[in-house]
């Protein structure tokens, strides 16, 4: 085992007492609001396009913030670091198009076998080697061609209900060009802030009967094992994970001068998988943007605080999850597609720009090409061949590449 030593003395009343602030609050409360905004609307939008529910797109919500914001809690006070765990975004939008051909249940047996792999690695200490072996251009390319339907489905609302759909997208504008106001009041918040306003001004919202306020009641699946969710989700929900999400947070984490455990974060990826699998939730990962947002000011030994805060917040988002559910369900569909594609564009920028800057650049296009044109093959969806096809295009024509990767290692 290669897990990495808690910090010790752990921190008691008094220390939690004393190291807590209000720029940690602050801190905590923008991080928590930028989780529950755009990310949220990923989930409706992903689930609503799979044919999911809306007691098992609550049950997902429930899982990815109550079971993670557990996970959190613990780690935070563990390790005495800004480690806030939720759920993957590129792994719930792989999702989506699978839902297509695979039941659920056969999905939520790969959300199994990926936690179970991701335990493995942690445990073992060879996710450092996993992360190394993965050229990050191929896998962003990948990134981008899932994430560029949200791109579109922003384009299409503008087009379909502009009144609504317009003000939005021209506040998170506002917002992303004004800096300092945008650390207040992030540009996802701002644009989902004028997009209530219009709803309310225009009564466009349908609660269409039945009890708003709730608590959840999450739903157990069973689950099935197949092949063809082996091969087509396992794999790339475990790359998402490793590479993409998880070496996101690690590299705000040491940016901001903590040492993540991250073989710990790993084993944790693995058993939150698990467990918030069983309501049918995607895979749990290290949150990149959260953690920066916590990591950005005050000491750094009291940073864990913030992170424990928003742990807390997620724990009663995720008991209400039916309530907020059934809140944006009513509102309309514009509004879901805005909010997601707006949550999605910096990420969508970011994936372009790794993915076609230097290196690995037509595996890279190889991959995004076979993600976009959607096309599975022996049914296994576009995504994993995306990654096979663009890979095998690299190693055959880009080996100076691979070379250099090599070097680095």
């Amino acid at each position: 085992m290669s897990i990495e030593n808690i910090q010790r003395p752990l921190a008691g009343p008094r220390t939690l007492a004393s190291d807590f602030g209000g720029v940690y609050l602050a801190n905590a409360i923008v991080a928590f609001i930028f989780a529950a905004s755009g990310p949220v609307a990923i989930i409706l939008s992903v689930g609503a396009r799979g044919g999911l529910q809306e007691s098992d797109i609550s049950s997902w919500i429930f899982g990815a913030f109550f079971v993670n914001s557990v996970i959190s809690l613990l780690f935070c006070w563990l390790y005495r670091q800004p480690l806030v765990f939720f759920w993957t975004i590129p792994g719930a939008v792989l999702v989506g198009p699978a839902l297509g051909h695979l039941s659920f249940a056969e999905v939520i047996g790969a959300f199994w076998v990926t936690g179970l792999l991701m335990g493995i690695l942690g445990f073992t200490g060879w996710v450092r080697r996993a992360m190394q072996a993965v050229p990050m251009p191929i896998v962003m390319g990948m990134v981008a061609g899932v994430f560029l339907r949200f791109g579109l489905d922003l384009v299409y609302s503008i087009r379909d209900d502009f009144m609504l759909a317009a003000p939005m997208t021209l506040a998170f504008l506002a917002l992303t060009a004004l800096p300092r106001v945008s650390r207040v009041l992030p540009p996802v918040v701002g644009a989902l802030v004028v997009g209530a306003a219009v709803i309310a001004a225009t009564g466009s919202f349908d609660a269409k009967g039945g009890q708003i306020f709730a608590l959840v009641e999450p739903n157990l699946y069973r689950v099935s094992f197949s092949w063809q969710a082996m091969v087509e989700l396992v794999v790339p929900l475990a790359i998402t994970v490793l590479v993409v999400q998880n070496g996101q947070g690690i590299a705000v984490l040491n940016a901001a001068g903590h040492k993540p455990p991250i073989n710990a974060i790993t084993v944790a990826c693995g058993a939150g998988s698990i467990a918030t699998a069983l309501v049918g939730s995607v895979s749990s990962c290290l949150t990149g943007p959260v953690n920066a947002i916590i990591s950005a000011s005050g000491a750094r030994e009291r940073q864990y605080l913030a992170g424990m805060m928003v742990a807390v917040f997620g724990l009663g988002f995720g008991l209400f999850s039916s309530t907020f559910t059934r809140l944006l369900l009513a509102t309309p569909k514009a509004f879901i597609a805005t909010l997601a594609g707006l949550a999605m564009l910096r990420v969508l920028q970011t994936a372009f720009t790794v993915s076609f800057r230097d290196r690995f650049a037509l595996g890279a296009l190889v991959t995004f090409l076979v993600t976009v044109a959607d096309v599975a093959i022996f049914n296994i969806g576009a995504p994993f061949w995306g990654l096979v096809f663009g890979f095998a295009a690299s190693w055959i024509l880009e080996r100076g590449d691979f070379r250099s990767l090599g070097s680095q290692a």
